[in-house]
């Protein structure tokens, strides 16, 4: 059975796992750029395995234009087996970029 005392330390452990942070996301949607960007306030670091969620309404903007918008997101830390099985998958994503072979014929 779980005790209240217990039961906040739990809430108090995943609280610092997860914070809320000022963002500013940049949105060009245009021929020649088509992006968005999210930059986190405070400098906040992202390492493998972390999540963020950026919270408001979807953002839509008409082509050939580019906008700012400021919103919150919510940052997500990964625990250190996460971290490290999200290493590990990437470092195995990245071997399949290598299997390329260049064919010295010519494509018919």
């Amino acid at each position: 059975m779980t005790t209240m005392a217990q039961g906040s330390a739990s809430m108090s452990a995943n609280s610092a796992r997860q914070f809320e942070t000022p963002c500013t996301i940049s949105v060009e949607q245009s021929s020649d750029h088509f992006h968005a960007h999210v930059d986190l306030s405070d400098d906040v670091e992202i390492e493998p395995g972390d999540k963020v969620r950026v919270h408001g309404d979807p953002i839509s903007i008409p082509f050939g234009s580019k906008a700012v918008f400021e919103r919150t997101a919510t940052v997500t830390r990964a625990g250190p087996v996460k971290r490290a099985l999200t290493r590990l998958a990437a470092y195995f994503d990245l071997a399949e970029l290598y299997e390329v072979s260049f064919n010295a014929g010519r494509i018919k």
